[in-house]
């Protein structure tokens, strides 16, 4: 099978513990694309967040955003499942009500009532920075793609698990984490009917490519919607067994440089 569409996730699969790209994925991905191969990125993280990535690997095409809330290109948002402007109202009341650090992004900014050692880790890791407003000022023409939870103490953990309660009904939530933060887990807030699996659907049938013509790479559990349908499905090395259930090849891992042995065995 010759693969045109190769999907790579970002946390986990493509960065490691020290937050760079492997030299031998970077060369894996740019023969990749020399050989024809479009390469697009698909992630948990904000759109503003992955801009030095796809500078640094040189691509120009769509990627994936916000765990499949968003597909974008230079110019031009493919898809976007926002979420309700009610729900995130009732989100805030709710979060102010209970004492609970809550993120909401729209496709270009990200948005905080206070600062906090959360906004530390965006602003330096993921290079984002935070505009600190308060929530009921913001007004009803901004569009929300993703709300966001983080934890890493049990009280956090106890206040995520209060919110997912009250809205388990109403939205999605996808909790991911970094290898370069093990203790803190990252909660995407998510329309009902987001994931990987979904925006993948959409970008392939818009670049006119077949799933059956899609590689996919990932470690995480909201990569399983995407490795399901994808042609070939690669699991990291990293990668916990149930995401390892859903591949049909397993690579090494993420300090291992798992994408570009990946690449090279079964797309080059």
């Amino acid at each position: 099978m010759n693969y045109r569409l190769l999907v790579v996730d970002i946390d986990g699969t493509l960065l490691g513990s020290e937050g760079g790209i492997s030299k031998e994925d970077k060369e894996a991905l740019a023969a990749a694309q020399r050989a024809g191969v479009k390469v697009c990125l698909s992630t948990g993280r904000a759109l503003q967040g992955c801009h030095w990535i796809v500078d640094e690997l040189s691509l120009d095409g769509y990627h994936i955003f916000f765990d499949g809330a968003l597909v974008s290109g230079p110019d031009e948002e493919l898809y976007v499942e926002p979420l309700g402007r009610g729900v995130v109202e009732e989100m805030v009341e709710f979060v102010r009500k209970n004492d609970i650090y809550l993120e909401l992004y729209s496709a270009t900014d990200y948005f905080v009532e206070w600062e906090n050692w959360a906004t530390e880790i965006h602003r330096n890791y993921f290079k984002l920075e935070p505009m600190v407003v308060d929530f009921a000022e913001l007004g009803g023409g901004e569009k929300f793609i993703k709300g966001g939870l983080i934890t890493r103490d049990a009280e956090e953990v106890a206040k995520a698990k209060s919110f997912r309660n009250r809205f388990d009904r109403s939205l999605r939530f996808s909790a991911a984490r970094s290898p370069a933060y093990p203790g803190v887990e990252f909660i995407n807030v998510l329309a009902p009917e987001v994931s990987k699996g979904k925006a993948l659907t959409a970008l392939a049938s818009h670049l006119g490519v077949s799933l059956s013509e899609v590689m996919a790479i990932g470690d995480g559990t909201n990569d399983i919607s995407l490795l399901s349908i994808a042609g070939l499905a690669v699991a990291m090395g990293n990668a916990p067994d149930e995401v390892k259930a859903v591949a049909h090849r397993v690579t090494e891992d993420v300090g291992r440089s798992g994408v570009a042995a990946a690449v090279e065995k079964f797309l080059l």
